[in-house]
């Protein structure tokens, strides 16, 4: 697979055969619906992992080690990928079912932190979403996932403020698609 005229700022592959694009931003800045959107527009064989199947209230982004272990290192060396979905019951996090990850040309990380300082190495693409209004992306994401989850999503919006200073994810961006 190439990069198209649609996608020029998708680099080569850095995780053995396969491009990984990471696509990050705060949340509720409509990253899912971007992911889904470009994995319809690359060609060949293409698989979104999404940090929300990792990521809990008291677990943000330290889970890091599962996605490494369980999916980035067997896809760099031609194997499939395998990791424990977190499910979500009456707003409780709890382990889910095994999700297989075959070799694929594209791998989209999709989420907070997937564009991650540590994941640099084999980035064929960080893309970064954003909308400025963080009330605007509070309502987003308490329509996706329900009042009851106002409070944390509250602390959540806080807590990825910090992390994405620190990280400096933003400014590594190679590309950042207008959003609304």
């Amino acid at each position: 697979m190439t990069a198209s005229s649609e996608t020029p700022w998708l680099g080569p592959p850095k995780l053995g055969a396969v491009r990984v694009v990471a696509v990050d931003g705060p949340s509720g800045s409509g990253k899912s619906t971007y992911a889904v959107e470009l994995a319809r527009k690359l060609p060949g064989r293409v698989r979104v992992v999404r940090t929300d199947d990792f990521a809990t209230w008291d677990d943000p982004v330290a889970w890091w080690p599962r996605l490494r272990d369980g999916v980035l290192l067997p896809l760099a060396e031609g194997r499939p990928g395998r990791y424990r979905r977190t499910e979500w019951t009456e707003g409780r996090p709890h382990p889910g079912a095994w999700v297989d990850v075959e070799p694929p040309d594209v791998l989209i990380v999709e989420g907070v932190s997937a564009g991650r300082r540590a994941i640099t190495p084999v980035l064929s693409a960080l893309v970064w979403i954003e909308v400025d209004d963080p009330a605007v992306r509070l309502e987003r994401a308490v329509a996706r996932d329900g009042e009851s989850c106002r409070p944390e999503l509250i602390a959540w919006q806080r807590f990825e403020a910090g992390w994405f200073a620190v990280d400096g994810t933003r400014e590594r961006a190679t590309h950042r698609p207008l959003t609304g």
